[in-house]
């Protein structure tokens, strides 16, 4: 399961495009947010190219602030995760399905529940994009006004998921004999408790669903705060992330991969799959010419609104003179710490100012932002992938479905060309697919732990 020459390739689905205009482009279906064909085709887009998965981020809030971003923005209609991707799971045969779910406001047991049926409906390509929550309107659904602080997300975050895989443990792989001759349906030596009890979480179990066929579905996480890439240093198997510059994805790689050395785990157990938001033109002129147009959809309240919350909610820009430099530091956010620094690293290094910064938030949210040809494209993805800055990318397009289509039709025999992409599925399972191995049961490994010791046997 080493390292080959070939990158992984996943995409994010969102409702129109990442890009903040993409709704209002004659292409995109304005309602694709809710509309369950829109979604299947594009995961057969996907699928029908051997992408690795679809990738579905979410927040259990409105995130905007105000009236007037609110008023323009398409964020805010969108199928929850795990009910649309175990939908997708019926229309689709081989490609990932990844959602995420927030550690803060939720319960471990919903969350094994929920994912471990998934796996089954899907029949073994489930992944859990695993976030601590960054916005205080996520806090105020939930009973309350401010977020946990940014640590005490991660501790929680950390047992939370210890949790959920010791739930997934508590049915051995063969504890449902289900024969009919015997009238035994569940072998009880193979059943498990939990009996966990922590800091944050109390749960019994076990879980009332049989093990997931990966084992777990696959660990996905993106934390690049200090903290964040200790979490997924430890427990990412694919790992997200922002990297506009080619000498700091390379940094974050190699620090990445230590740490999880340092947890025992193997390099290619974590793939590093940053974010890439590619443009596609057959000239560069056209591929340039259809960024512009999608910035033309896009109002001035929109841009400063997005900026202010990737910006963590620390400045007013509307109020602000756009054409002044962006300074070098801002007050320090209890949200998303590590977008922050990186817009303003980026901000700093480009001597951009407010508006040019905003123009470039919305063109990508701060990911690597590639306008090009096929070739020009392939050519920053292949040297990143042969720089180890990454295993793979997660494809985020500016539109959908058409910036996926050209994606699928245009870069990727590109890809395949250089031999740098596959050209079909490895096997069944989305670990299969991604190298990844099936983890072994914990109760089975130490031999403990069985329900026996509080249910009482019968005597017949």
């Amino acid at each position: 399961m080493g390292r080959n020459g070939e990158m992984k390739l996943g995409v994010f689905l969102t409702q129109a495009g990442v890009h903040e205009g993409a709704w209002r482009d004659p292409s995109v279906p304005a309602n694709g947010g809710v509309d369950i064909d829109y979604y299947a085709h594009l995961a057969n887009l996907a699928e029908s190219a051997a992408l690795h998965f679809v990738f579905l981020a979410d927040s259990p809030s409105v995130l905007e602030r105000d009236e007037a971003t609110i008023a323009r923005s398409s964020r805010n209609d969108a199928f929850e995760p795990i009910t649309l991707l175990s939908a997708l799971s019926m229309k689709t045969d081989k490609i990932g399905l990844i959602g995420t779910a927030t550690t803060t406001y939720n319960q471990p047991y919903h969350l094994a529940r929920m994912f471990a049926s998934l796996d089954h409906l899907s029949r073994g390509r489930a992944g859990w994009n695993i976030v601590t929550s960054g916005y205080k309107f996520e806090a105020q659904n939930f009973g309350e006004s401010q977020l946990p602080d940014h640590d005490t997300r991660y501790a929680r975050a950390k047992e939370f998921v210890q949790v959920v895989k010791g739930l997934w443990d508590t049915w051995e792989d063969d504890a449902f004999v289900r024969d009919k001759q015997s009238g035994i349906f569940v072998d009880t030596s193979k059943l498990h408790l939990l009996n966990h009890r922590g800091e944050h979480l109390s749960v019994r179990g076990p879980l009332n669903i049989a093990r997931p066929p990966q084992g777990y579905p696959v660990f996905v996480q993106a934390g690049a705060s200090e903290t964040g890439t200790t979490f997924a240093a430890e427990f990412g198997e694919v790992v997200f992330g922002a990297a506009p510059y080619l000498e700091d994805g390379k940094r974050h790689y190699a620090a990445l991969k230590e740490k999880a050395r340092a947890f025992g785990r193997e390099d290619n157990q974590v793939q590093v799959m940053p974010g890439i938001v590619p443009v596609v033109g057959r000239t560069k002129q056209e591929a340039a010419e259809k960024l512009e147009r999608l910035h033309s959809y896009v109002h001035i309240d929109v841009l400063t609104g997005l900026a202010d919350r990737l910006l963590g909610f620390v400045t007013e820009l509307r109020s602000m003179d756009l054409d002044s430099l962006v300074p070098e530091t801002l007050p320090q956010t209890n949200f998303i710490q590590s977008r922050q620094k990186l817009l303003l690293e980026m901000a700093a290094r480009e001597k951009f100012t407010w508006r040019q910064l905003i123009r470039y938030i919305s063109d990508s949210k701060g990911q690597l932002l590639v306008v090009g040809t096929p070739d020009e494209i392939a050519n920053v993805m292949v040297d990143r992938f042969d720089q180890r800055a990454a295993d793979g990318f997660n494809i985020i397009p500016e539109t959908f479905p058409g910036g996926l289509k050209d994606f699928i039709e245009l870069v990727v025999p590109e890809l395949r060309r250089r031999a740098k992409f596959r050209s079909g599925y490895a096997g069944q399972t989305l670990r299969d697919n991604l190298g990844l191995k099936r983890p072994a049961n914990r109760f089975t490994r130490a031999g403990v732990g069985n329900i026996r010791a509080e249910v009482p046997q019968s005597s017949h």
